[in-house]
């Protein structure tokens, strides 16, 4: 059998996912990888047969998305030129990890194909929303990449095609302590902004920067330059995570027991929606990081943490899932309007 995977490339939690599940996928056929979009920090340690810059989002540097670099990226021509050209006929297992090419030549072509990661999630009604919700935001979350036959991933079960996160293997076999420093990852942040909030909360730092090139100190905060191995010793080890409003990042923490705060990205609508449902678990979560952040943060260094998740390890279920549902499900069709 062949099989794509078309994964996403805005953020790591895509290519983090497509980590677990690839070695899953050889087990049924021969599986090449389409990667598209270029935010990734994270390496993935398979070829990557076919690329493309999609369309990605770029971060600004005070917590918000960069719209005017984001559009100067945006390259229309060259990404239909691509979806008409590229050769979806040739698999016969297609997984869209909210990837845009591949999504939607399968449509056009009507093969069929599964959706499959946090996205699909927000096609239920069941599934949290923030309380002002944008009706652009919902379009683009539900029809900006064609989605079908969707197998979707939350922070809960909130609906029977929805299921609990993907936890990596490196994740789950953390040796897991209780040091003595928070851990930060807000890479919608310049270091600057972020010092001026750490600088006047009474804890020590770690923070993982896209921006550093080497690590450096001040004051009460230290930056490392970002990358995986780094970063997950300091989570292994420290007392709570404050990072955006994403979904592996958040799930991981959970899933080790560490305390999380969240300020999603301004202007990112699916981290607001994210966060609606981080709320109705009890992480404390703020919009904005302004001259209230300090306090709010000494507020949650100082309160005790209940908050507890099960998350079984469900890949091969899932991968298993993905085939056979494929080889059951009719050519395209479109997503339930839910």
């Amino acid at each position: 059998m062949k099989i794509l995977y078309a994964i996403q490339g805005t953020g790591n939690g895509h290519v983090s996912r497509a980590r677990e599940i690839i070695p899953y996928l050889k087990n049924y056929g021969d599986v090449d990888i389409l990667l598209s979009g270029n935010n990734v920090h994270l390496n993935l340690p398979y070829d990557v047969k076919y690329r493309s810059t999609g369309i990605s989002y770029h971060y600004g540097s005070n917590g918000n998305i960069d719209l005017l670099q984001s559009f100067k990226k945006f390259t229309p021509i060259k990404i239909i030129k691509e979806l008409l050209d590229f050769p979806i006929q040739q698999y016969d297992l297609i997984i869209n990890d909210y990837e845009f090419i591949s999504s939607w030549a399968a449509a056009l072509a009507g093969k069929r194909f599964v959706s499959f990661g946090h996205q699909p999630s927000f096609l239920s009604a069941k599934t949290p929303m923030p309380e002002k919700q944008s009706f652009a935001g919902n379009m683009i979350l539900k029809y900006h990449i064609k989605q079908s036959n969707p197998i979707g991933l939350h922070f809960e079960r909130y609906d029977d095609f929805i299921y609990t996160p993907v936890i990596r293997t490196q994740i789950r076999n953390l040796e897991v302590t209780n040091g003595e420093h928070y851990t930060v990852y807000l890479s919608s942040f310049g270091d600057e902004e972020l010092f001026k909030h750490l600088s006047k909360v009474d804890a020590k730092w770690e923070v993982f920067s896209i921006r550093a090139k080497e690590k450096y100190t001040k004051g009460n905060v230290a930056f490392f330059p970002a990358n995986n191995e780094g970063f997950l010793n300091s989570v292994a080890s420290c007392k709570g995570l404050l990072t955006g409003a994403g979904f592996e990042t958040p799930a991981e923490t959970l899933y080790l027991g560490k305390k999380l705060f969240c300020i999603p990205i301004k202007r990112q609508y699916e981290q607001y929606c994210n966060a609606a449902a981080l709320t109705t678990l009890g992480v404390p979560v703020v919009n904005d990081a302004d001259d209230s952040l300090p306090a709010q943060l000494e507020n949650w260094i100082n309160a005790p943490w209940n908050i507890k998740v099960n998350y079984a390890d469900i890949t091969p279920m899932l991968v298993e899932k993905i085939v056979r549902e494929n080889e059951a499900v009719a050519p395209w069709m479109p997503a339930p309007a839910l």
